[in-house]
């Protein structure tokens, strides 16, 4: 009777350890949860991302290589332009590139258009593409004193936007992408874009990524609007997107979280009053997708809250489809 008696304080006492410490309060307050990690995260970037990268090999000592990546883009490198270490290249040459479009595959891969204003402000852009290139040899990466050039379908967002404009990726100690306007004026056009026909032509200086795009216009008062996530959440585990109801080719995030208040914010002032749109959020669970969608019309200073009654579990493919099938 003493050893039952014994088994039955342990089994009480290791239901209220558990109860205690492993339960983290959802909405409904008694739901055992398990948060992801930043890595569990970070991971379906990188998953997504390898997913649509493309690779090609060529010759440096062959000049010119050109390639056509599976959307059409026309890729043109200049193999005698290719150093390692200040020393000219020789030998086979290892390209990775990486083409994205739609807004699906923006946040899947966490490369969403935002553009930084001269004030240091972010907005939202819309793009004729965002590319990332990287050529190496035997794992290093390679430099180019030449021009990388770009010929890129328009039809692939939209048809022509003349005021288009060249943009270099900037990637922060977090892993965020943000996108710095690459100003060159001269014979290639300014910002390093021209059209021709129905093709954007771009020039880009650099291995990285690249944008082809121009900010959003909307000539309506602006507003800054914060996001309340699921307790549990935060910048290192989730994200908050903005996807623009009628704008295909662009996708804002809220980039800035404060701690104390647990709130993602546009604090840069750049949202239209009276826009509609879809606030998306975002987190790992299981290594699939977890989500929710709220479809809003901002107001001044509007506050939104994400449940977790919300959520829904999906796949990469899945999301991705359901973000480009967005109004």
């Amino acid at each position: 009777m003493k050893i039952s008696k014994n088994i039955l304080a342990t089994l009480l006492l290791a239901a209220v350890f558990f109860s205690s410490c492993s339960k983290n309060n959802d909405d409904d307050g008694d739901t055992l949860i398990i948060r992801p990690t930043a890595e569990d995260f970070s991971g379906l970037h990188e998953t997504a991302l390898e997913e649509i990268t493309q690779t090609f090999q060529f010759n440096a000592e062959d000049g010119n290589a050109s390639f056509t990546s599976e959307k059409g883009v026309q890729i043109n490198i200049q193999g005698s332009c290719l150093t390692l270490n200040g020393n000219a290249v020789t030998g086979q040459v290892d390209l990775e590139f990486v083409e994205i479009f739609d807004k699906g595959n923006m946040l899947t891969t966490n490369k969403p258009t935002m553009g930084i204003m001269p004030n240091g402000d972010r907005a939202l852009l819309l793009t004729g593409g965002e590319f990332f290139i990287e050529a190496t040899q035997n794992g290093a990466a390679l430099e180019t004193s030449c021009n990388i050039q770009l010929g890129i379908p328009a039809s692939l967002t939209g048809g022509i936007d003349n005021d288009m404009i060249l943009w270099n990726g900037i990637i922060d100690e977090n892993g965020d992408l943000a996108w710095e306007e690459d100003k060159r004026d001269g014979a290639n056009g300014e910002g390093g874009v021209f059209t021709e026909g129905n093709q954007y032509y771009a020039f880009l200086g650099d291995f990285g990524w690249s944008n082809v795009d121009r900010f959003y216009n909307d000539p309506r008062p602006k507003t800054t609007i914060l996001v309340d996530v699921p307790e549990g959440y935060d910048n290192t585990n989730c994200s908050v997107f903005l996807s623009y109801d009628g704008e295909d080719t662009g996708l804002a995030n809220l980039d800035t979280y404060d701690a104390g208040s647990g709130l993602f914010s546009e604090h840069y002032g750049q949202i239209p009053i009276g826009l509609e749109c879809h606030v998306i959020f975002v987190t790992e669970e299981a290594d699939d997708w977890k989500y929710a969608i709220q479809s809003v019309t901002i107001v001044e200073n509007d506050v939104i809250t994400i449940t977790d009654s919300e959520t829904a579990v999906v796949t990469e493919a899945q999301l991705t489809a359901i973000i480009n099938d967005l109004p």
